[in-house]
């Protein structure tokens, strides 16, 4: 049985977070083959520890989410998409905006594209 860790970015009021690079909230999902999707745990990040900030950063230090396999928010950059990316994690966008459902459809194979990054960003 293969297991998969699947983050999803969320808001104060729980729906997909806008920006993967902002997110401090974080719903982590184990998946399995057949079996059910479970919430493990949230995790919550302060303002510096957000994926922006470690990518601005760029100490080479491992952030907490380079220990899941996908991650999933409305938007992000392609620097932070990358540099994920090397630690393979696999960042998605999607205009899904409850976590449950992302996550369901993301197993589905039809989870829906999110939005232009840049369209998000002048959004805010």
């Amino acid at each position: 049985m293969t297991e998969k860790l699947i983050a999803v970015a969320v808001t104060d009021d729980g729906s997909l977070a806008p920006h993967a690079g902002r997110a401090v909230q974080w719903r982590v999902y184990v998946v399995a083959d057949e079996a059910e999707t479970n919430l493990a745990w949230t995790l919550d990040l302060t303002q510096m520890g957000s994926l922006h900030e470690w990518h601005v950063r760029g100490d080479g230090n491992r952030h907490p989410l380079h220990f899941v396999d996908i991650v999933l928010a409305a938007s992000a950059g392609e620097g932070v998409r990358r540099r994920l990316q090397q630690r393979n994690t696999e960042l998605l966008t999607t205009s899904e905006t409850h976590p449950d459902k992302a996550v369901a459809a993301y197993r589905a194979g039809t989870l829906p594209e999110g939005l232009p990054h840049k369209q998000v960003c002048h959004a805010d």
